[in-house]
Protein backbone atom coordinates (compact mmCIF):
# COMPACT_ATOMS: atom_id res chain seq x y z
CA UNK A 1 0.00 0.00 0.00
CA UNK A 2 1.46 3.68 -0.85
CA UNK A 3 0.30 6.73 1.20
CA UNK A 4 0.80 10.12 -0.06
CA UNK A 5 3.46 12.11 0.79
CA UNK A 6 1.92 14.62 3.25
CA UNK A 7 0.52 11.43 5.06
CA UNK A 8 3.41 9.49 4.98
CA UNK A 9 5.54 12.22 6.86
CA UNK A 10 2.92 12.45 9.12
CA UNK A 11 2.85 8.79 9.64
CA UNK A 12 6.68 8.77 9.99
CA UNK A 13 7.10 11.20 12.75
CA UNK A 14 4.01 9.60 14.60
CA UNK A 15 5.61 6.23 14.43
CA UNK A 16 9.25 8.39 16.00
CA UNK A 17 7.22 10.33 18.55
CA UNK A 18 6.29 6.48 19.58
CA UNK A 19 9.62 5.21 19.87
CA UNK A 20 10.63 8.39 21.52
CA UNK A 21 7.99 7.91 24.73
CA UNK A 22 8.45 4.19 24.91
CA UNK A 23 12.14 4.72 25.74
CA UNK A 24 11.77 7.89 27.87
CA UNK A 25 12.79 7.53 31.60
CA UNK A 26 9.23 8.34 32.06
CA UNK A 27 7.95 5.19 30.73
CA UNK A 28 11.15 3.17 31.51
CA UNK A 29 10.71 3.92 35.17
CA UNK A 30 9.61 1.10 37.97
CA UNK A 31 8.18 1.77 40.96
CA UNK A 32 10.69 2.28 43.74
CA UNK A 33 12.73 0.20 44.77
CA UNK A 34 13.46 -2.08 41.70
CA UNK A 35 16.65 -3.29 42.74
CA UNK A 36 18.50 -4.12 45.87
CA UNK A 37 19.16 -1.43 48.62
CA UNK A 38 22.73 -0.54 50.03
CA UNK A 39 22.52 -0.14 53.93
CA UNK A 40 25.72 1.22 54.88
CA UNK A 41 26.56 0.70 58.66
CA UNK A 42 29.40 3.04 59.59
CA UNK A 43 30.38 0.65 62.63
CA UNK A 44 31.70 -3.06 62.52
CA UNK A 45 30.19 -6.43 62.36
CA UNK A 46 29.22 -7.28 65.89
CA UNK A 47 28.66 -4.10 67.18
CA UNK A 48 25.03 -2.60 68.00
CA UNK A 49 24.74 -0.81 65.10
CA UNK A 50 25.43 -3.59 62.70
CA UNK A 51 23.02 -6.05 64.65
CA UNK A 52 20.18 -3.35 64.52
CA UNK A 53 20.73 -2.82 60.95
CA UNK A 54 20.68 -6.30 60.19
CA UNK A 55 16.96 -6.82 62.19
CA UNK A 56 15.65 -4.09 60.70
CA UNK A 57 16.70 -4.02 57.55
CA UNK A 58 15.76 -7.98 57.28
CA UNK A 59 12.27 -7.08 58.47
CA UNK A 60 12.30 -3.71 55.66
CA UNK A 61 13.21 -6.20 52.83
CA UNK A 62 9.83 -8.04 53.42
CA UNK A 63 7.72 -4.90 53.18
CA UNK A 64 9.01 -3.48 49.98
CA UNK A 65 9.67 -6.94 48.34
CA UNK A 66 13.37 -6.11 47.93
CA UNK A 67 17.21 -7.30 49.35
CA UNK A 68 19.30 -5.42 51.68
CA UNK A 69 22.82 -5.46 51.14
CA UNK A 70 24.16 -4.19 54.93
CA UNK A 71 27.82 -2.60 54.34
CA UNK A 72 29.97 -2.17 57.12
CA UNK A 73 32.05 1.11 56.78
CA UNK A 74 34.03 1.60 60.05
CA UNK A 75 36.09 4.43 60.97
CA UNK A 76 36.56 7.31 61.90
CA UNK A 77 33.63 7.33 65.15
CA UNK A 78 31.16 6.37 62.02
CA UNK A 79 32.70 9.56 59.69
CA UNK A 80 33.89 6.97 56.79
CA UNK A 81 30.67 5.38 56.66
CA UNK A 82 28.50 8.37 56.92
CA UNK A 83 30.73 10.34 54.36
CA UNK A 84 29.98 7.48 51.69
CA UNK A 85 26.65 8.06 52.29
CA UNK A 86 26.89 11.96 51.96
CA UNK A 87 28.63 11.75 48.53
CA UNK A 88 26.07 8.55 47.16
CA UNK A 89 23.50 9.10 44.97
CA UNK A 90 20.18 10.67 46.14
CA UNK A 91 17.87 7.48 44.32
CA UNK A 92 16.85 5.76 47.35
CA UNK A 93 19.51 2.47 47.12
CA UNK A 94 22.02 3.94 49.40
CA UNK A 95 20.97 4.73 53.07
CA UNK A 96 22.74 5.40 56.26
CA UNK A 97 22.19 3.35 59.14
CA UNK A 98 23.33 6.19 61.51
CA UNK A 99 23.78 6.81 65.33
CA UNK A 100 24.26 9.91 67.62
CA UNK A 101 28.08 9.78 66.42
CA UNK A 102 27.54 10.31 63.00
CA UNK A 103 24.22 12.53 63.25
CA UNK A 104 24.64 14.42 66.01
CA UNK A 105 28.28 14.51 67.59
CA UNK A 106 31.01 14.11 65.03
CA UNK A 107 30.26 18.09 64.59
CA UNK A 108 31.44 18.99 67.75
CA UNK A 109 34.47 16.07 67.67
CA UNK A 110 35.78 17.00 64.27
CA UNK A 111 37.32 20.17 63.80
CA UNK A 112 36.51 19.74 59.82
CA UNK A 113 34.06 17.04 58.65
CA UNK A 114 34.40 15.91 54.53
CA UNK A 115 30.35 16.83 54.47
CA UNK A 116 28.47 19.01 56.13
CA UNK A 117 26.60 17.41 58.90
CA UNK A 118 23.19 19.41 58.84
CA UNK A 119 22.43 19.39 55.13
CA UNK A 120 24.13 16.37 53.98
CA UNK A 121 21.74 13.93 55.13
CA UNK A 122 17.72 13.56 54.60
CA UNK A 123 16.17 12.52 58.11
CA UNK A 124 14.20 8.88 57.32
CA UNK A 125 13.19 7.21 60.31
CA UNK A 126 13.72 6.77 63.80
CA UNK A 127 14.80 3.03 65.03
CA UNK A 128 15.50 3.23 69.41
CA UNK A 129 17.51 3.36 71.79
CA UNK A 130 20.03 1.73 74.60
CA UNK A 131 21.41 2.86 77.85
CA UNK A 132 25.22 1.78 77.91
CA UNK A 133 26.88 -0.18 80.66
CA UNK A 134 29.50 1.23 82.56
CA UNK A 135 32.46 -2.47 82.99
CA UNK A 136 35.71 -3.19 83.95
CA UNK A 137 38.07 -6.10 83.50
CA UNK A 138 37.67 -8.90 85.94
CA UNK A 139 40.96 -8.27 87.68
CA UNK A 140 40.60 -4.62 88.38
CA UNK A 141 39.99 -4.19 92.15
CA UNK A 142 36.90 -2.63 92.50
CA UNK A 143 33.37 -4.15 92.91
CA UNK A 144 31.63 -1.15 92.84
CA UNK A 145 31.85 2.34 90.44
CA UNK A 146 32.32 4.28 93.14
CA UNK A 147 35.44 1.81 94.35
CA UNK A 148 36.94 2.19 90.69
CA UNK A 149 36.51 5.75 90.73
CA UNK A 150 38.75 6.03 93.83
CA UNK A 151 40.84 3.61 92.29
CA UNK A 152 41.23 5.97 89.39
CA UNK A 153 41.79 9.12 91.87
CA UNK A 154 44.29 7.52 93.70
CA UNK A 155 46.41 6.91 90.33
CA UNK A 156 45.67 9.98 88.19
CA UNK A 157 46.02 8.77 84.19
CA UNK A 158 46.93 5.21 85.25
CA UNK A 159 43.38 4.28 84.76
CA UNK A 160 42.56 3.88 81.28
CA UNK A 161 39.22 2.72 78.93
CA UNK A 162 38.60 2.00 75.57
CA UNK A 163 36.30 3.26 72.88
CA UNK A 164 35.38 2.86 69.29
CA UNK A 165 32.40 5.68 69.13
CA UNK A 166 31.13 8.47 69.97
CA UNK A 167 28.94 7.42 72.91
CA UNK A 168 32.06 5.29 74.37
CA UNK A 169 34.29 8.06 74.65
CA UNK A 170 31.62 10.66 75.78
CA UNK A 171 30.12 8.74 78.28
CA UNK A 172 33.75 7.72 80.28
CA UNK A 173 35.12 11.31 79.34
CA UNK A 174 31.41 12.70 80.86
CA UNK A 175 31.77 10.29 84.32
CA UNK A 176 35.67 11.94 84.90
CA UNK A 177 34.90 15.30 84.39
CA UNK A 178 31.77 14.55 86.94
CA UNK A 179 33.71 12.54 89.15
CA UNK A 180 37.03 14.75 89.32
CA UNK A 181 38.93 12.05 88.10
CA UNK A 182 41.57 11.60 84.84
CA UNK A 183 41.47 8.34 82.64
CA UNK A 184 43.38 7.33 79.65
CA UNK A 185 41.56 7.06 76.66
CA UNK A 186 42.52 4.41 74.86
CA UNK A 187 40.88 4.45 70.90
CA UNK A 188 39.67 1.38 68.78
CA UNK A 189 38.03 0.67 65.61
CA UNK A 190 35.49 -1.17 66.77
CA UNK A 191 33.57 -2.23 70.11
CA UNK A 192 33.94 -6.06 69.39
CA UNK A 193 37.84 -5.37 69.31
CA UNK A 194 37.97 -3.25 72.49
CA UNK A 195 35.64 -5.85 74.44
CA UNK A 196 38.16 -8.56 73.56
CA UNK A 197 41.01 -6.60 75.14
CA UNK A 198 38.83 -5.54 78.20
CA UNK A 199 38.22 -9.22 79.06
CA UNK A 200 41.76 -9.81 78.11
CA UNK A 201 43.02 -7.37 80.55
CA UNK A 202 44.92 -5.03 77.78
CA UNK A 203 42.45 -2.26 79.02
CA UNK A 204 40.82 -1.50 82.30
CA UNK A 205 37.28 -0.66 81.88
CA UNK A 206 34.65 0.06 78.84
CA UNK A 207 31.87 1.48 78.55
CA UNK A 208 29.86 0.02 75.28
CA UNK A 209 25.71 -0.43 74.88
CA UNK A 210 23.81 -3.51 76.23
CA UNK A 211 24.63 -5.72 72.77
CA UNK A 212 27.93 -5.89 73.14
CA UNK A 213 28.08 -6.08 77.02
CA UNK A 214 25.90 -7.78 78.74
CA UNK A 215 26.08 -10.82 77.04
CA UNK A 216 29.77 -10.92 78.61
CA UNK A 217 28.59 -10.00 81.89
CA UNK A 218 26.35 -13.17 82.24
CA UNK A 219 28.94 -14.89 80.95
CA UNK A 220 31.05 -13.55 84.05
CA UNK A 221 34.38 -12.32 81.49
CA UNK A 222 33.73 -8.55 82.35
CA UNK A 223 32.73 -6.98 85.85
CA UNK A 224 29.26 -4.82 85.20
CA UNK A 225 29.25 -1.97 87.45
CA UNK A 226 26.52 0.49 86.33
CA UNK A 227 24.43 1.39 83.69
CA UNK A 228 24.22 5.37 82.06
CA UNK A 229 20.85 5.38 81.70
CA UNK A 230 18.56 7.89 84.42
CA UNK A 231 16.72 5.20 85.90
CA UNK A 232 17.86 1.16 85.23
CA UNK A 233 17.18 -1.20 83.18
CA UNK A 234 15.01 -4.33 83.71
CA UNK A 235 17.51 -5.75 81.36
CA UNK A 236 20.06 -5.96 84.32
CA UNK A 237 17.88 -4.73 87.23
CA UNK A 238 20.77 -5.17 89.38
CA UNK A 239 22.94 -2.57 87.93
CA UNK A 240 22.53 0.79 89.87
CA UNK A 241 22.51 4.14 87.50
CA UNK A 242 25.97 6.02 87.51
CA UNK A 243 23.74 8.48 89.70
CA UNK A 244 22.65 6.37 91.58
CA UNK A 245 26.05 4.52 92.36
CA UNK A 246 28.26 8.04 92.77
CA UNK A 247 25.65 10.68 94.05
CA UNK A 248 25.11 12.58 90.82
CA UNK A 249 22.21 13.70 89.44
CA UNK A 250 22.68 14.96 85.94
CA UNK A 251 24.54 12.09 84.54
CA UNK A 252 22.44 10.30 81.23
CA UNK A 253 23.93 9.01 78.00
CA UNK A 254 21.54 7.36 75.72
CA UNK A 255 22.37 5.74 72.45
CA UNK A 256 20.17 6.31 69.52
CA UNK A 257 19.90 4.43 65.99
CA UNK A 258 17.89 6.05 62.52
CA UNK A 259 18.31 6.03 59.16
CA UNK A 260 19.27 8.51 56.69
CA UNK A 261 19.63 8.79 53.10
CA UNK A 262 21.59 11.61 50.55
CA UNK A 263 20.10 15.01 50.96
CA UNK A 264 17.98 15.12 47.44
CA UNK A 265 15.92 11.70 48.14
CA UNK A 266 12.86 11.96 46.17
CA UNK A 267 10.05 12.41 49.46
CA UNK A 268 8.27 9.44 47.72
CA UNK A 269 10.57 7.50 48.57
CA UNK A 270 11.75 8.96 51.92
CA UNK A 271 8.13 7.91 52.50
CA UNK A 272 8.69 4.18 51.49
CA UNK A 273 11.19 3.43 53.78
CA UNK A 274 9.92 5.08 56.36
CA UNK A 275 6.86 3.07 56.34
CA UNK A 276 8.99 0.14 55.75
CA UNK A 277 10.60 1.06 59.08
CA UNK A 278 8.19 1.88 61.35
CA UNK A 279 6.92 -1.45 60.16
CA UNK A 280 9.71 -3.20 61.18
CA UNK A 281 9.80 -1.20 64.81
CA UNK A 282 6.26 -2.28 65.75
CA UNK A 283 6.77 -6.23 64.80
CA UNK A 284 6.66 -8.04 67.94
CA UNK A 285 10.12 -9.97 66.38
CA UNK A 286 12.22 -6.61 66.81
CA UNK A 287 10.31 -6.12 70.30
CA UNK A 288 10.96 -9.20 71.68
CA UNK A 289 14.46 -9.61 69.72
CA UNK A 290 16.40 -6.67 71.30
CA UNK A 291 14.53 -6.11 74.48
CA UNK A 292 16.66 -8.09 76.71
CA UNK A 293 19.53 -5.53 75.50
CA UNK A 294 17.53 -2.53 76.97
CA UNK A 295 16.90 -1.24 73.03
CA UNK A 296 13.22 0.74 73.01
CA UNK A 297 11.76 1.13 69.75
CA UNK A 298 9.77 4.35 69.02
CA UNK A 299 8.27 4.88 65.47
CA UNK A 300 7.91 7.82 64.08
CA UNK A 301 7.91 10.30 60.74
CA UNK A 302 11.48 11.84 58.78
CA UNK A 303 9.76 15.52 60.35
CA UNK A 304 10.16 13.76 63.99
CA UNK A 305 13.75 12.60 63.19
CA UNK A 306 14.70 15.86 62.11
CA UNK A 307 13.28 17.85 65.23
CA UNK A 308 15.30 15.21 66.80
CA UNK A 309 18.49 15.57 65.22
CA UNK A 310 18.66 19.15 66.02
CA UNK A 311 18.16 18.90 69.47
CA UNK A 312 20.74 16.03 69.70
CA UNK A 313 23.26 17.74 67.93
CA UNK A 314 22.84 20.62 70.56
CA UNK A 315 22.83 17.85 73.50
CA UNK A 316 26.11 16.23 72.52
CA UNK A 317 27.86 19.18 71.68
CA UNK A 318 26.73 20.72 75.20
CA UNK A 319 27.89 16.63 76.42
CA UNK A 320 31.11 17.20 74.54
CA UNK A 321 32.04 20.66 75.90
CA UNK A 322 31.47 19.52 79.56
CA UNK A 323 33.38 17.16 79.30
CA UNK A 324 36.56 18.94 77.68
CA UNK A 325 36.88 16.76 74.73
CA UNK A 326 38.99 18.77 72.17
CA UNK A 327 38.12 18.56 68.61
CA UNK A 328 40.09 16.31 66.30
Amino acid sequence: MTFPLPRLATLTAGLALLAALATSPMALAQPYPNKPIKAVVPFAAGSATDTIARAFTARMAETLGQTFLVDNKPGANGMLGADAVAKAAPDGYTILVGTNSTNAALKSLMKKLPYDQDTAFAPVGYLGSVPLIVAVNNDVPARTLREFIELAKARPGAVNFASASTSQLVSSEMLASMAGVQMTNIPYKSGPAAMTDLIGGQVMSFTADFAVMLPQIKAGKVRGLAVTSSRRSAAVPELPTVNEALGLKDYELIAYFAVFAPAGTPPEIIAKLNQAINAAAQSKEIQEKFAPIGFVVDPGTPQALAERTKLETAKWAKAIRDAKIEPQ
